[in-house]
Parts: structure tokens; C-alpha cells; sequence
């Protein structure tokens, strides 16, 4: 498996592997960051935050996020900047250190990519769902590539899109097998 050093970016957000992620970036330690994977052209890593706060002192990750690189930026109006941030590959924290500034970087390893399955034919009303979702939402994921046929990709947006809760969307996240993601999902869906 990779080993890697990288920045982390804690979030009350939790984005997979081929996902979007619009970011308002403002803090410094966070504006620094984003500077320098931009000019080394690397990523950093989405967790979501165990414990803590998106602003002020370091929060506690999850072990498990997604390395992301940065699609798209823009200055806004009022100073900040606007960031899209696309998911490539899970990974696991080995070990993590704050900085003076309260950023954290992390030792992880990548995980697998998970193997690409064809999305079964009991699962394929989800595609619609999905598909109304890209819309109501716009820009950035009406322009993600979409795999309609994978039960990875449909399983992966469902979980991040759907108002499902933070540590339910975590656990999906960690699941290996989209098939199960996608059972899992269903259940969910129909208890709502």
C-alpha cells in the first residue's frame, strides 16, 4: 500500500472517491494549505471531524477519509476562496501531528480502489434519484463524469447526496462492497 504525508481539511462533510465537494475557504491555515497543493500540485485529505469544529483549534478525524485534489478555485467577493474539491482515493491515518497554526498533517496509507461492479438490476430506479439530484443541485456535479452502470459510483454519490446522517454516510464510507452500500441505502430509504 502508498504511504503518504499529506494535509488534512476536518469537515462536517464526508466525500468519496469520484465525488465533488464546493469548499468556502477562509482560514488561514486552510488558505496556506490549498496555496501550496496547488503549486506542489498534490492533495490533501477530507475527514470527517469526530470531534471538534470546522474553525478554531484542531478537530479529531475520523481514520478514514479520501484524498482529494482541487478541480476548480475562484476568489469570491467577500475574500474568500471557492474551491472544488474531487475525490480520488480512500486512505487510513496511520499517525497525525498539529501544527503551530493548527493544521494538521497526517502519515496515511491509501486503501484499494474498490472494484468497479455492474449496478444490479434491483437498484436501477436509483439512477433516477440520482439523476434528479444532479440537477436540483447544479454546478459542480451536473458536470461530474457519471457512471450509471456502476453500482461503486451510483452507490458512492447516493451515500454522499442523500440526507442520510454524518457517522451512517462515515460508516458507508469504510464498507469494501458497493453492493452492500447500496442494501444499505435502500433500507434507509425505505424507513424514511
Amino acid at each position: 500500500m502508498d504511504k503518504l504525508r499529506i494535509p488534512l481539511f476536518p469537515l462536517h462533510s464526508v466525500l468519496f472517491p469520484g465525488g465533488a465537494l464546493p469548499l468556502r475557504v477562509f482560514e488561514s491555515r486552510y488558505l496556506d494549505m490549498i496555496s501550496q497543493c496547488m503549486r506542489s500540485q498534490s492533495g490533501f485529505g477530507i475527514c470527517l471531524i469526530s470531534d471538534g469544529s470546522e474553525v478554531g483549534d484542531a478537530a479529531t478525524p475520523f481514520n478514514v477519509g479520501t484524498l482529494v485534489e482541487i478541480s476548480y478555485f475562484q476568489q469570491l467577493k467577500d475574500g474568500c476562496l471557492g474551491i472544488t474539491a474531487r475525490g480520488k482515493q480512500r486512505f487510513r491515518i496511520l499517525s497525525s501531528e498539529v501544527q503551530p497554526n493548527q493544521l494538521t498533517l497526517a502519515d496515511i496509507e491509501l486503501l484499494p480502489f474498490i472494484d468497479e461492479l455492474a449496478l444490479p438490476e434491483e437498484f436501477s430506479d436509483f439512477c433516477g434519484i440520482l439523476s434528479n439530484i444532479f440537477e436540483e443541485l447544479g454546478h459542480p456535479y451536473t458536470s461530474l463524469p457519471k457512471s450509471y452502470h456502476s453500482a461503486t459510483w451510483v452507490s458512492a454519490r447516493l451515500a454522499e447526496l442523500l440526507p442520510i446522517g454524518l457517522q451512517e454516510k462515515q460508516t458507508m464510507l469504510e464498507m469494501d462492497d458497493p453492493i452492500q452500500r447500496l442494501i444499505r441505502i435502500r433500507e434507509i430509504i425505505e424507513d424514511k
